[in-house]
């Protein structure tokens, strides 16, 4: 998988799922146990789970950058060269 298309999957999830999770806890398809909570909290706690969800999301695309090969980008050798004549 190519770094656009992980960085395209990666933004799509970091907009679908918040606004997933949010949806879900205000529409009452939330897990059970959210029944007993006011209006006020249930939006709340959508929100830290939404923000959250984010966060993972960051982290998993991190992982997987910190996962790439690191002998699979080499510099241009004649862009080094010429950069170390122009330090001359």
């Amino acid at each position: 998988m190519g770094v656009a298309s992980k960085f395209l999957i990666t933004s799509a999830f970091m907009w679908i799922l918040p606004f997933a999770i949010l949806y879900g806890f205000n529409h009452k398809l939330c897990p059970a146990g959210c029944d007993a909570l006011s209006a006020e909290s249930v939006t709340l706690w959508g929100g830290i789970i939404a923000v959250i969800s984010v966060n993972v999301v960051i982290a998993l695309y991190i992982y997987a950058a910190m996962r790439e090969p690191s002998t699979k980008h080499e510099p241009d050798p004649r862009f080094v060269s010429n950069a170390r004549i122009s330090l001359k």
